[in-house]
């Protein structure tokens, strides 16, 4: 059987990945390719044009105890404060 899920779904999720900071946004893509089993991680690399690394490194991320950078979040790239 193969993983995936139906083109409404993927969608929506492909919406809500797009509203997400970058370190929720691993941790999400983990949790779905987790979630899918076999194959799972190389379908949501694809449906989130992501590479696999990416969703091994939310994996590490979901593992902590804590969050290592607490409520810290990124600026988008272009964005001038001010």
């Amino acid at each position: 059987m193969q993983a995936g899920y139906r083109a409404e779904v993927e969608t929506r999720m492909r919406r809500l990945y797009a509203r997400l900071s970058e370190k929720d946004r691993r941790r999400y893509a983990a949790v779905e390719a987790d979630k899918l089993g076999h194959g799972g991680f190389e379908y949501i690399a694809k449906l989130f044009d992501i590479d696999p690394k990416t969703i091994k490194q939310g994996l590490k991320d979901l593992e902590e105890e804590l969050d290592p950078v607490g409520e810290r979040v990124r600026k988008k790239r272009g964005v001038n404060p001010g």
